[in-house]
Protein backbone atom coordinates (compact mmCIF):
# COMPACT_ATOMS: atom_id res chain seq x y z
CA UNK A 1 0.00 0.00 0.00
CA UNK A 2 1.16 3.44 -0.74
CA UNK A 3 1.64 5.81 2.03
CA UNK A 4 0.56 8.75 0.17
CA UNK A 5 -2.64 6.84 -0.23
CA UNK A 6 -3.69 5.56 3.05
CA UNK A 7 -6.49 6.53 5.20
CA UNK A 8 -7.86 5.98 8.45
CA UNK A 9 -11.20 5.19 7.78
CA UNK A 10 -12.39 4.01 4.40
CA UNK A 11 -15.15 6.93 4.33
CA UNK A 12 -12.85 9.85 4.34
CA UNK A 13 -12.15 9.66 0.71
CA UNK A 14 -15.83 10.70 0.30
CA UNK A 15 -15.33 13.79 2.94
CA UNK A 16 -11.86 15.53 1.56
CA UNK A 17 -13.66 14.72 -1.77
CA UNK A 18 -16.93 16.96 -0.76
CA UNK A 19 -14.69 19.55 0.50
CA UNK A 20 -15.65 19.70 4.32
CA UNK A 21 -13.65 19.08 7.16
CA UNK A 22 -14.12 16.31 9.74
CA UNK A 23 -13.50 15.92 13.52
CA UNK A 24 -10.28 14.85 14.14
CA UNK A 25 -8.69 13.51 17.21
CA UNK A 26 -5.10 13.13 17.94
CA UNK A 27 -2.53 12.02 20.18
CA UNK A 28 -0.31 14.77 22.15
CA UNK A 29 0.93 12.43 24.79
CA UNK A 30 0.72 9.57 26.09
CA UNK A 31 2.18 6.79 28.61
CA UNK A 32 3.35 4.57 25.41
CA UNK A 33 5.76 7.51 23.82
CA UNK A 34 5.30 5.59 20.53
CA UNK A 35 1.25 6.47 20.28
CA UNK A 36 2.18 10.15 20.26
CA UNK A 37 0.96 12.11 16.98
CA UNK A 38 -1.54 9.05 16.03
CA UNK A 39 -5.03 10.37 14.70
CA UNK A 40 -8.16 9.67 14.27
CA UNK A 41 -10.63 10.78 11.71
CA UNK A 42 -13.98 10.45 11.69
CA UNK A 43 -15.50 9.68 8.99
CA UNK A 44 -19.10 8.03 10.40
CA UNK A 45 -20.59 11.02 8.51
CA UNK A 46 -22.99 11.25 11.69
CA UNK A 47 -20.63 13.52 13.05
CA UNK A 48 -20.42 11.61 16.67
CA UNK A 49 -17.24 10.06 18.55
CA UNK A 50 -17.15 7.54 21.61
CA UNK A 51 -13.99 8.23 23.04
CA UNK A 52 -12.97 5.58 25.50
CA UNK A 53 -10.18 3.05 26.49
CA UNK A 54 -11.00 0.81 23.71
CA UNK A 55 -12.80 3.39 20.82
CA UNK A 56 -11.69 4.29 18.49
CA UNK A 57 -8.95 2.77 16.34
CA UNK A 58 -5.80 5.87 16.33
CA UNK A 59 -3.09 5.03 13.55
CA UNK A 60 -0.40 6.55 11.38
CA UNK A 61 0.00 6.06 7.96
CA UNK A 62 1.09 2.79 7.11
CA UNK A 63 0.91 1.28 10.79
CA UNK A 64 -1.47 -0.87 12.38
CA UNK A 65 -4.61 1.03 14.08
CA UNK A 66 -4.81 0.44 18.04
CA UNK A 67 -7.25 1.76 20.62
CA UNK A 68 -5.75 4.21 23.42
CA UNK A 69 -5.85 1.39 25.67
CA UNK A 70 -4.14 2.84 28.49
CA UNK A 71 -5.93 1.74 31.81
CA UNK A 72 -6.57 5.00 33.37
CA UNK A 73 -9.18 5.75 30.97
CA UNK A 74 -12.43 4.98 31.50
CA UNK A 75 -14.41 1.78 29.42
CA UNK A 76 -17.34 3.94 29.62
CA UNK A 77 -17.01 6.35 25.99
CA UNK A 78 -16.72 10.58 26.06
CA UNK A 79 -19.57 11.82 23.34
CA UNK A 80 -18.36 13.87 21.46
CA UNK A 81 -21.08 15.02 19.00
CA UNK A 82 -20.73 18.05 16.23
CA UNK A 83 -23.74 20.69 16.96
CA UNK A 84 -25.68 22.96 14.54
CA UNK A 85 -24.06 25.85 14.84
CA UNK A 86 -20.42 24.45 13.68
CA UNK A 87 -19.13 23.78 17.18
CA UNK A 88 -19.25 20.24 19.11
CA UNK A 89 -20.74 19.23 22.37
CA UNK A 90 -18.87 17.20 24.84
CA UNK A 91 -20.47 15.00 27.32
CA UNK A 92 -17.75 13.47 29.90
CA UNK A 93 -17.64 9.65 30.40
CA UNK A 94 -20.09 8.39 33.50
CA UNK A 95 -16.87 7.57 35.40
CA UNK A 96 -14.56 8.67 37.98
CA UNK A 97 -12.20 9.62 35.08
CA UNK A 98 -10.53 12.83 35.58
CA UNK A 99 -11.52 14.45 32.39
CA UNK A 100 -10.03 18.08 31.66
CA UNK A 101 -10.85 20.79 28.91
CA UNK A 102 -7.99 22.66 28.08
CA UNK A 103 -6.13 22.37 30.97
CA UNK A 104 -9.20 22.42 33.59
CA UNK A 105 -10.92 19.93 35.35
CA UNK A 106 -14.82 19.89 33.28
CA UNK A 107 -17.72 17.14 35.01
CA UNK A 108 -21.09 18.40 32.72
CA UNK A 109 -21.63 18.58 29.26
CA UNK A 110 -19.76 21.78 27.67
CA UNK A 111 -20.87 23.27 24.34
CA UNK A 112 -17.24 24.44 21.98
CA UNK A 113 -17.95 26.77 19.25
CA UNK A 114 -16.41 26.40 16.43
CA UNK A 115 -13.85 28.99 16.36
CA UNK A 116 -11.95 26.81 20.13
CA UNK A 117 -12.54 24.14 17.70
CA UNK A 118 -10.85 25.39 14.94
CA UNK A 119 -7.96 26.49 17.11
CA UNK A 120 -7.48 22.82 18.86
CA UNK A 121 -9.23 21.82 22.10
CA UNK A 122 -6.92 19.97 24.61
CA UNK A 123 -8.60 16.75 26.09
CA UNK A 124 -6.93 15.24 28.97
CA UNK A 125 -7.69 11.69 29.95
CA UNK A 126 -7.16 10.22 33.66
CA UNK A 127 -4.07 13.08 33.98
CA UNK A 128 -2.10 10.91 31.65
CA UNK A 129 -3.36 11.00 27.98
CA UNK A 130 -4.02 13.92 25.83
CA UNK A 131 -5.61 14.45 22.77
CA UNK A 132 -6.25 17.30 20.52
CA UNK A 133 -9.73 17.93 19.53
CA UNK A 134 -9.66 19.53 15.87
CA UNK A 135 -10.81 19.82 12.31
CA UNK A 136 -8.72 18.38 9.44
CA UNK A 137 -9.39 19.20 6.05
CA UNK A 138 -6.60 17.01 4.21
CA UNK A 139 -6.16 12.91 4.46
CA UNK A 140 -2.89 11.77 6.65
CA UNK A 141 0.13 11.26 4.42
CA UNK A 142 3.40 10.42 4.94
CA UNK A 143 5.44 13.39 2.76
CA UNK A 144 8.27 14.19 5.39
CA UNK A 145 10.23 17.16 4.96
CA UNK A 146 13.29 17.30 7.10
CA UNK A 147 13.07 20.22 9.53
CA UNK A 148 9.28 20.37 9.63
CA UNK A 149 7.34 18.06 11.94
CA UNK A 150 3.61 17.58 12.26
CA UNK A 151 0.60 15.58 11.55
CA UNK A 152 -1.65 18.22 11.16
CA UNK A 153 -3.60 19.26 8.16
CA UNK A 154 -1.37 22.29 8.23
CA UNK A 155 1.48 20.66 8.54
CA UNK A 156 0.83 18.47 5.78
CA UNK A 157 0.25 21.18 3.09
CA UNK A 158 2.86 23.19 4.06
CA UNK A 159 5.39 20.19 2.87
CA UNK A 160 3.48 20.04 -0.07
CA UNK A 161 3.79 23.50 -0.89
CA UNK A 162 7.81 23.11 -0.01
CA UNK A 163 7.87 19.87 -2.15
CA UNK A 164 5.87 21.56 -5.08
CA UNK A 165 8.47 25.07 -4.63
CA UNK A 166 11.27 23.04 -4.82
CA UNK A 167 11.04 21.37 -8.25
CA UNK A 168 10.98 25.00 -10.08
CA UNK A 169 12.80 28.13 -10.21
CA UNK A 170 10.27 30.47 -9.37
CA UNK A 171 11.17 32.94 -6.75
CA UNK A 172 8.98 31.87 -3.20
CA UNK A 173 7.95 34.27 -0.47
CA UNK A 174 7.72 32.86 3.33
CA UNK A 175 5.45 34.61 5.17
CA UNK A 176 4.85 33.83 8.69
CA UNK A 177 5.50 34.73 12.12
CA UNK A 178 9.17 35.07 13.99
CA UNK A 179 10.22 31.19 14.57
CA UNK A 180 7.69 30.04 12.24
CA UNK A 181 9.91 28.06 10.15
CA UNK A 182 10.81 29.80 7.25
CA UNK A 183 14.13 29.88 7.10
CA UNK A 184 13.58 25.61 7.45
CA UNK A 185 11.24 25.90 4.52
CA UNK A 186 14.05 27.88 2.68
CA UNK A 187 16.58 25.41 3.29
CA UNK A 188 14.03 22.60 2.54
CA UNK A 189 13.31 23.92 -0.73
CA UNK A 190 16.61 24.62 -1.47
CA UNK A 191 18.01 20.78 -0.62
CA UNK A 192 15.19 19.12 -2.23
CA UNK A 193 15.35 20.85 -5.85
CA UNK A 194 17.75 20.52 -8.76
CA UNK A 195 20.03 22.88 -6.98
CA UNK A 196 20.93 21.09 -3.99
CA UNK A 197 24.31 20.12 -4.81
CA UNK A 198 25.43 23.91 -4.88
CA UNK A 199 24.91 26.51 -1.78
CA UNK A 200 22.72 28.32 -0.06
CA UNK A 201 23.35 31.53 -0.14
CA UNK A 202 22.13 33.41 2.64
CA UNK A 203 21.47 36.95 4.06
CA UNK A 204 19.31 38.95 6.81
CA UNK A 205 18.39 41.82 5.16
CA UNK A 206 18.01 43.61 8.18
CA UNK A 207 21.20 44.07 9.38
CA UNK A 208 22.47 45.53 5.74
CA UNK A 209 24.04 49.01 5.93
CA UNK A 210 21.90 51.48 3.74
CA UNK A 211 25.06 52.98 2.51
CA UNK A 212 26.26 49.73 1.15
CA UNK A 213 23.51 47.26 0.83
CA UNK A 214 24.23 47.83 -2.64
CA UNK A 215 27.25 46.20 -2.53
CA UNK A 216 26.79 43.51 -0.32
CA UNK A 217 23.73 42.42 -2.95
CA UNK A 218 25.42 42.99 -6.22
CA UNK A 219 28.95 43.62 -5.10
CA UNK A 220 31.14 46.28 -6.53
CA UNK A 221 34.57 47.59 -8.71
CA UNK A 222 37.91 47.92 -7.30
CA UNK A 223 38.27 51.65 -6.34
CA UNK A 224 34.41 52.34 -6.35
CA UNK A 225 34.29 53.57 -2.80
CA UNK A 226 36.35 54.39 -0.32
CA UNK A 227 38.47 51.07 1.03
CA UNK A 228 37.46 49.04 -1.86
CA UNK A 229 40.65 47.57 -2.57
CA UNK A 230 39.90 44.40 -4.25
CA UNK A 231 36.59 43.37 -7.03
CA UNK A 232 33.61 42.05 -4.64
CA UNK A 233 31.81 39.83 -5.96
CA UNK A 234 28.26 40.19 -4.22
CA UNK A 235 25.65 37.88 -3.08
CA UNK A 236 24.19 37.32 -6.22
CA UNK A 237 27.38 36.61 -7.94
CA UNK A 238 28.17 34.06 -5.37
CA UNK A 239 24.58 32.77 -5.62
CA UNK A 240 25.17 32.47 -9.46
CA UNK A 241 23.82 28.77 -10.37
CA UNK A 242 22.42 28.12 -6.72
CA UNK A 243 19.87 29.71 -4.12
CA UNK A 244 19.97 32.79 -2.45
CA UNK A 245 17.74 33.37 0.68
CA UNK A 246 16.83 37.19 1.48
CA UNK A 247 15.30 36.75 4.99
CA UNK A 248 13.34 39.08 6.61
CA UNK A 249 13.02 40.97 3.15
CA UNK A 250 10.70 43.40 4.33
CA UNK A 251 13.93 45.57 5.73
CA UNK A 252 15.32 45.52 2.69
CA UNK A 253 16.90 49.48 2.21
CA UNK A 254 14.27 51.33 0.16
CA UNK A 255 17.39 52.41 -2.23
CA UNK A 256 18.19 48.93 -3.83
CA UNK A 257 14.57 47.51 -3.75
CA UNK A 258 13.85 48.88 -7.52
CA UNK A 259 17.82 46.87 -8.16
CA UNK A 260 16.09 43.89 -6.72
CA UNK A 261 13.05 44.39 -9.13
CA UNK A 262 15.67 44.29 -12.26
CA UNK A 263 17.52 41.43 -11.10
CA UNK A 264 14.52 39.49 -10.61
CA UNK A 265 12.76 40.23 -14.01
CA UNK A 266 15.88 39.74 -16.29
CA UNK A 267 18.90 38.27 -13.98
CA UNK A 268 20.79 41.31 -14.56
CA UNK A 269 22.78 43.90 -12.49
CA UNK A 270 25.58 45.78 -12.65
CA UNK A 271 27.92 45.82 -9.79
CA UNK A 272 28.53 49.63 -7.73
CA UNK A 273 30.97 50.97 -10.12
CA UNK A 274 30.70 48.75 -13.02
CA UNK A 275 31.38 49.31 -16.52
CA UNK A 276 28.80 46.91 -17.36
CA UNK A 277 26.24 45.14 -16.31
CA UNK A 278 26.67 41.05 -15.07
CA UNK A 279 24.37 38.20 -15.07
CA UNK A 280 23.20 36.08 -12.14
CA UNK A 281 20.70 32.88 -12.28
CA UNK A 282 20.61 32.64 -8.67
CA UNK A 283 17.09 31.04 -7.50
CA UNK A 284 15.42 33.72 -4.77
CA UNK A 285 13.83 32.54 -2.26
CA UNK A 286 12.60 35.67 0.30
CA UNK A 287 11.07 35.59 3.66
CA UNK A 288 9.62 38.00 6.50
CA UNK A 289 7.32 38.53 9.20
CA UNK A 290 6.28 41.63 7.96
CA UNK A 291 2.78 42.92 6.35
CA UNK A 292 4.29 44.11 3.07
CA UNK A 293 0.71 45.00 1.79
CA UNK A 294 -0.11 47.95 3.80
CA UNK A 295 3.46 49.53 3.76
CA UNK A 296 6.01 51.22 1.93
CA UNK A 297 7.57 48.28 0.15
CA UNK A 298 7.92 48.83 -3.27
CA UNK A 299 4.64 46.78 -4.79
CA UNK A 300 6.53 46.07 -8.07
CA UNK A 301 9.27 44.19 -6.57
CA UNK A 302 6.39 42.32 -4.16
CA UNK A 303 4.64 41.34 -7.50
CA UNK A 304 7.55 39.22 -8.51
CA UNK A 305 8.29 38.07 -5.16
CA UNK A 306 5.24 36.40 -4.85
CA UNK A 307 5.38 34.14 -8.00
CA UNK A 308 5.20 31.08 -5.32
CA UNK A 309 3.75 32.46 -1.93
CA UNK A 310 4.05 30.11 1.39
CA UNK A 311 2.49 31.20 4.25
CA UNK A 312 3.97 29.06 7.72
CA UNK A 313 1.00 28.42 9.85
CA UNK A 314 1.46 29.81 13.34
CA UNK A 315 2.11 26.97 15.85
CA UNK A 316 -1.31 28.29 17.89
CA UNK A 317 -2.98 27.12 14.44
CA UNK A 318 -1.86 23.66 14.37
CA UNK A 319 -1.57 22.61 18.12
CA UNK A 320 -2.42 19.03 17.08
CA UNK A 321 1.32 19.10 16.33
CA UNK A 322 2.73 20.04 19.67
CA UNK A 323 3.30 16.44 21.24
CA UNK A 324 4.96 15.47 18.11
CA UNK A 325 7.33 18.50 18.74
CA UNK A 326 8.25 18.07 22.01
CA UNK A 327 8.77 14.55 21.83
CA UNK A 328 11.24 15.43 19.07
CA UNK A 329 12.88 18.06 20.79
CA UNK A 330 13.22 15.77 24.13
CA UNK A 331 15.29 13.68 21.56
CA UNK A 332 17.55 16.42 20.29
CA UNK A 333 18.08 16.86 24.18
CA UNK A 334 19.03 12.83 24.55
CA UNK A 335 15.93 12.52 26.97
CA UNK A 336 12.56 10.37 26.67
CA UNK A 337 9.10 11.56 27.02
CA UNK A 338 8.98 9.82 30.34
CA UNK A 339 11.28 12.38 31.81
CA UNK A 340 8.38 14.96 31.10
CA UNK A 341 6.16 16.15 33.58
CA UNK A 342 2.76 15.62 32.12
CA UNK A 343 1.35 18.63 33.92
CA UNK A 344 3.80 20.80 32.03
CA UNK A 345 3.02 18.78 28.84
CA UNK A 346 -0.52 19.75 29.54
CA UNK A 347 -0.08 23.65 29.63
CA UNK A 348 2.51 23.50 26.81
CA UNK A 349 -0.70 21.76 24.59
CA UNK A 350 -2.95 24.71 25.92
CA UNK A 351 -0.40 27.93 25.43
CA UNK A 352 -0.68 29.56 22.17
CA UNK A 353 3.35 30.45 21.49
CA UNK A 354 3.48 34.10 20.90
CA UNK A 355 7.00 33.33 19.65
CA UNK A 356 6.07 29.65 17.76
CA UNK A 357 8.15 26.62 17.09
CA UNK A 358 11.15 28.37 18.30
CA UNK A 359 9.99 29.29 21.71
CA UNK A 360 8.46 25.81 22.16
CA UNK A 361 12.07 24.31 21.08
CA UNK A 362 13.63 26.76 24.05
CA UNK A 363 10.80 26.19 26.65
CA UNK A 364 11.42 22.42 26.29
CA UNK A 365 15.44 22.50 26.40
CA UNK A 366 15.44 24.73 29.84
CA UNK A 367 12.19 22.47 31.21
CA UNK A 368 14.31 19.31 30.13
CA UNK A 369 17.88 21.50 32.38
CA UNK A 370 15.23 22.28 35.33
CA UNK A 371 14.17 18.41 35.41
CA UNK A 372 17.73 17.01 35.58
CA UNK A 373 18.14 19.65 38.47
CA UNK A 374 15.17 18.00 40.51
CA UNK A 375 13.40 21.02 40.34
CA UNK A 376 9.52 21.41 38.94
CA UNK A 377 9.50 23.32 35.92
CA UNK A 378 6.90 25.50 35.18
CA UNK A 379 5.51 27.18 31.96
CA UNK A 380 5.00 30.89 33.91
CA UNK A 381 8.79 30.85 34.81
CA UNK A 382 9.93 29.62 31.18
CA UNK A 383 8.35 31.85 29.55
CA UNK A 384 8.74 34.77 31.18
CA UNK A 385 9.56 37.08 28.75
CA UNK A 386 6.38 37.01 27.26
CA UNK A 387 2.49 37.01 28.36
CA UNK A 388 2.00 33.93 30.33
CA UNK A 389 -0.56 31.23 29.26
CA UNK A 390 -4.34 31.72 30.56
CA UNK A 391 -3.70 28.29 31.82
CA UNK A 392 -1.11 28.32 34.05
CA UNK A 393 -2.27 31.62 35.78
CA UNK A 394 -4.03 29.81 38.64
CA UNK A 395 -0.86 28.17 38.98
CA UNK A 396 1.87 30.92 39.42
CA UNK A 397 -1.53 32.04 42.42
CA UNK A 398 -0.86 28.97 44.36
CA UNK A 399 2.94 28.84 44.06
CA UNK A 400 2.79 32.69 45.30
CA UNK A 401 0.51 31.49 48.21
CA UNK A 402 2.53 28.62 48.90
CA UNK A 403 5.54 30.66 49.37
CA UNK A 404 3.97 33.12 51.43
CA UNK A 405 2.99 29.87 54.16
CA UNK A 406 5.60 27.29 53.33
CA UNK A 407 8.96 28.70 51.61
CA UNK A 408 10.21 28.38 48.29
CA UNK A 409 9.90 24.01 48.70
CA UNK A 410 6.43 24.12 49.33
CA UNK A 411 5.97 26.79 46.19
CA UNK A 412 7.61 25.14 43.67
CA UNK A 413 5.89 21.51 45.13
CA UNK A 414 2.54 23.07 44.85
CA UNK A 415 2.87 25.19 41.56
CA UNK A 416 4.21 21.88 39.47
CA UNK A 417 0.67 19.94 40.88
CA UNK A 418 -1.81 22.04 41.17
CA UNK A 419 -4.45 21.92 37.63
CA UNK A 420 -5.71 25.11 36.35
CA UNK A 421 -6.53 25.72 33.15
CA UNK A 422 -8.86 27.77 30.86
CA UNK A 423 -12.46 28.86 32.41
CA UNK A 424 -14.53 27.98 29.31
CA UNK A 425 -17.93 28.81 28.36
CA UNK A 426 -20.75 27.31 29.95
CA UNK A 427 -18.24 25.75 32.78
CA UNK A 428 -17.76 26.66 36.27
CA UNK A 429 -13.91 27.50 35.80
CA UNK A 430 -13.31 26.44 39.58
CA UNK A 431 -10.15 25.12 40.88
CA UNK A 432 -8.23 24.63 44.08
CA UNK A 433 -5.62 27.78 44.78
CA UNK A 434 -3.65 27.42 47.99
CA UNK A 435 -6.06 26.59 51.13
CA UNK A 436 -8.08 24.80 48.53
CA UNK A 437 -11.20 26.53 48.27
CA UNK A 438 -12.25 27.11 44.97
CA UNK A 439 -11.57 30.34 42.95
CA UNK A 440 -13.73 31.52 39.85
CA UNK A 441 -11.47 31.65 36.97
CA UNK A 442 -11.50 35.04 36.26
CA UNK A 443 -10.74 36.11 39.47
CA UNK A 444 -7.38 33.74 39.46
CA UNK A 445 -6.22 36.16 36.23
CA UNK A 446 -6.85 39.01 38.26
CA UNK A 447 -9.74 40.71 37.25
CA UNK A 448 -12.79 41.40 39.53
CA UNK A 449 -15.70 42.06 36.63
CA UNK A 450 -16.06 40.53 33.33
CA UNK A 451 -15.51 43.08 30.85
CA UNK A 452 -18.53 45.21 28.66
CA UNK A 453 -19.56 45.33 25.38
CA UNK A 454 -17.53 48.57 24.59
CA UNK A 455 -14.33 46.68 26.44
CA UNK A 456 -14.34 43.98 24.25
CA UNK A 457 -14.96 45.79 21.27
CA UNK A 458 -12.24 48.07 22.39
CA UNK A 459 -9.65 45.20 23.27
CA UNK A 460 -10.41 43.74 19.54
CA UNK A 461 -9.89 46.91 18.12
CA UNK A 462 -6.60 47.41 19.91
CA UNK A 463 -5.52 44.12 18.83
CA UNK A 464 -5.94 43.84 15.40
CA UNK A 465 -8.78 41.96 15.61
CA UNK A 466 -7.07 38.97 16.96
CA UNK A 467 -8.96 36.62 19.48
CA UNK A 468 -5.80 36.06 22.08
CA UNK A 469 -3.83 38.93 22.08
CA UNK A 470 -7.51 41.07 23.14
CA UNK A 471 -8.24 37.95 25.87
CA UNK A 472 -4.85 38.65 27.28
CA UNK A 473 -4.92 42.61 26.86
CA UNK A 474 -8.71 42.18 29.14
CA UNK A 475 -6.81 39.79 31.71
CA UNK A 476 -9.23 36.77 30.99
CA UNK A 477 -9.01 33.76 29.36
CA UNK A 478 -9.58 32.88 25.73
CA UNK A 479 -12.51 30.89 26.12
CA UNK A 480 -13.93 32.75 27.88
CA UNK A 481 -13.41 35.97 25.11
CA UNK A 482 -14.78 33.55 22.86
CA UNK A 483 -18.37 33.72 25.05
CA UNK A 484 -18.37 37.32 25.05
CA UNK A 485 -17.54 37.59 21.36
CA UNK A 486 -20.71 35.16 20.37
CA UNK A 487 -22.89 37.80 22.77
CA UNK A 488 -21.54 40.79 21.44
CA UNK A 489 -24.32 42.39 19.21
CA UNK A 490 -21.30 44.28 16.95
CA UNK A 491 -19.16 41.79 16.67
CA UNK A 492 -19.97 39.09 13.73
CA UNK A 493 -18.90 35.45 12.93
CA UNK A 494 -17.09 35.29 9.51
CA UNK A 495 -19.66 32.47 8.34
CA UNK A 496 -22.54 34.78 9.08
CA UNK A 497 -21.48 37.35 6.57
CA UNK A 498 -22.65 37.53 2.52
CA UNK A 499 -20.05 36.01 -0.02
CA UNK A 500 -20.56 38.97 -1.79
CA UNK A 501 -19.75 41.33 1.31
CA UNK A 502 -16.66 39.47 1.86
CA UNK A 503 -15.39 39.99 -1.58
CA UNK A 504 -16.07 43.63 -1.63
CA UNK A 505 -14.43 44.48 1.52
CA UNK A 506 -11.29 42.27 0.72
CA UNK A 507 -10.91 43.78 -2.45
CA UNK A 508 -11.62 47.56 -0.47
CA UNK A 509 -8.71 46.54 1.88
CA UNK A 510 -6.75 45.49 -0.95
CA UNK A 511 -6.64 41.64 0.15
CA UNK A 512 -5.06 42.58 3.64
CA UNK A 513 -6.93 40.00 5.97
CA UNK A 514 -6.23 41.79 9.43
CA UNK A 515 -7.32 45.34 8.02
CA UNK A 516 -10.55 43.75 6.30
CA UNK A 517 -11.22 42.32 9.83
CA UNK A 518 -11.83 45.65 11.52
CA UNK A 519 -13.59 46.89 8.95
CA UNK A 520 -16.29 43.56 8.74
CA UNK A 521 -15.68 43.35 12.99
CA UNK A 522 -14.95 39.88 12.72
CA UNK A 523 -12.10 38.01 14.32
CA UNK A 524 -9.03 38.17 11.92
CA UNK A 525 -8.07 34.31 12.20
CA UNK A 526 -11.65 32.84 11.60
CA UNK A 527 -11.90 35.21 8.54
CA UNK A 528 -8.65 34.13 7.14
CA UNK A 529 -9.94 30.88 7.99
CA UNK A 530 -13.40 31.18 6.15
CA UNK A 531 -11.54 32.92 3.26
CA UNK A 532 -9.77 29.82 2.82
CA UNK A 533 -12.48 27.51 2.90
CA UNK A 534 -14.21 29.49 0.44
CA UNK A 535 -11.41 29.56 -1.80
CA UNK A 536 -11.24 33.51 -1.74
CA UNK A 537 -7.69 34.89 -1.31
Amino acid sequence: MNDTDYTLTSPLRDAEVNGGPVLALTVLWHPDAARIGEQYLDGSGDGVIELGRFMPMFSRPGKDRLPLGYGGISRQPLRIARTPDGGVEVTPPDSRMIFELDGEEVRTVQHLGPERVAEGTVLGLGRAVLLCLHWATSLPRHNPVAGLLGVGSAAIMMREQIRAAAQTNMPVLLLGETGSGKEVAARAIHAMGPRSGAPLVAVNMATLNESLAAVELFGAAKGAYTGAQTVRIGLFGEADGATLFLDEIGNTPAVVQPMLLRVLESGDYRPVGAPADRHSSARLIAATDQDLYGGSFNHALLRRLESYVIPMTPLRERREDIGVLIQHFLAEGGATAEEFPFALVSDCACYDWPGNVRQLAQVVRRALLSVRMGEVPLLTALTRSVPAPQGSAARLAASAAQHDEGGADGAAYSAGQARAGYGGAGQAGASTAGSGAPVPAEARRGRRTMPDHEEVLAAMDGNGWRILSAAQSLGISRPTMYKLLDEHPQIRRPERIAEEELRTALAACDGAVDRCAAQLRTPAEALRRYLGALGIS
